[in-house]
């Protein structure tokens, strides 16, 4: 092959060899950036970005969902039946059934996370002539600025124990009043317990000596007092155990008109969750359950959440106040909707819960 002929075959063959190198090596770029979805579609990061806020709202809705249907009917029914059951003869303040309902209370903050504020969970009561204990669980705020101030969650767990003269049954069991409003507490203390999300700390507790004139409300409140203790609200509830006749509203309110926490559990609730009943100002229930205590020595929103509306129970502080009697799935609904109002009141960076 003459020499030029050779070169120009040479001159050929690299070039080919340079185009087959260049396209082997495009290829290889493609592949790379197919398996990166990221790379592919926007360099900067942004679907990554997305990623991270669609998880975040899957979680949030996962919350959202546990705490729709935390609680059931069954367990709230578990509940009542060893409250309000005979063995414990009606609960009254003193006596070897409000023992039993005390270990009970106690086993069941110990097993669901819930910290003792006291030494132990009892505060035991200097005013009542008879041992009795109110029982106290703590769940640490998460938020280092917001821990020392507590949302205090109460209800009374005694009743009237034996009433009345002569056979037959005399066992005053209290199921609606207030196993129901204990069995509420108890619950809320279950999930705040396992689920630790409240930047406020909370403070679980159940009264004894109430239905003796709230009794044991009135030392729990002074003794806190005397710790300088920074109580924001007390929410309390008392029979909760069946659902109001021809209302637009689960709970009402007692105080109702005296601050905006009715205003805050819709809002935080996102429906009309707790409404006022006239009654409740009629009867002057404010002042007559474990709420006022708070009020007179914080001076701070301290009010109850009820169900009873006067025509929906006919067995107040009588023998056939029993367990079976009560509504379980209106239960299950009130535990359930106050989660996320009480997830609310304790997250907050400002506190909103005001006194007009």
């Amino acid at each position: 092959m003459p020499f030029c002929l050779l070169y120009t075959f040479m001159k050929i063959l690299l070039l080919l060899t340079s185009v087959l190198l260049f396209i082997s090596c495009g290829s290889t770029t493609s592949k790379v950036a197919s398996d990166n979805p990221i790379s592919e579609e926007r360099p900067d990061g942004l679907k990554a970005s997305m990623d991270t806020k669609d998880q975040d709202l899957k979680t949030e809705q996962s919350k959202s969902e546990l705490a729709a249907s935390f609680t059931d009917s069954l367990k709230l029914k578990e509940i009542l039946e060893f409250l309000a059951s005979d063995k414990l003869k009606g609960r009254d303040s003193g006596s070897e059934g409000i023992e039993a309902a005390a270990i009970y209370i106690e086993n069941n903050f110990e097993e669901h996370g819930l910290e003792r504020y006291f030494d132990s969970y009892r505060d035991t009561l200097l005013n009542y002539k008879l041992p009795s204990y109110n029982i106290v669980g703590l769940v640490p705020g998460k938020d280092e600025g917001l821990a020392d101030e507590y949302l205090v969650i109460g209800a009374h767990y005694d009743h009237v124990g034996i009433i009345g003269k002569g056979p037959g049954d005399r066992i005053a069991n209290g199921a609606n009043d207030n196993a129901s409003g204990t069995a509420t507490v108890l619950e809320l203390a279950r999930y705040f317990g396992v689920q630790q999300n409240n930047k406020r700390s909370l403070l679980f507790v159940l009264f004894s000596a109430e239905e003796k004139g709230l009794l044991g409300s009135a030392h729990l409140s002074e003794r806190l007092k005397e710790q300088g203790i920074n109580i924001v609200a007390m929410l309390n509830f008392e029979m909760t155990g069946v659902p109001m006749v021809e209302t637009e509203y689960l709970l009402y309110l007692t105080g109702y008109q005296r601050s905006n926490l009715a205003e805050l559990c819709n809002e935080y609730s996102g429906e009309n969750l707790v409404g006022f009943l006239p009654q409740a100002k009629e009867y002057q229930l404010f002042q007559r359950s474990d709420n006022y205590p708070f009020h007179q020595a914080f001076k701070v929103p301290s009010q109850t959440f009820c169900t009873f509306d006067f025509t929906n129970f006919d067995y107040y502080h009588k023998v056939g106040d029993e367990a079976f009697r009560l509504d379980y799935n209106h239960m299950a609904k009130v535990v359930n909707k106050m989660i996320p109002v009480i997830e609310g009141l304790s997250n907050t960076v400002e506190q909103e819960i005001k006194y007009y």
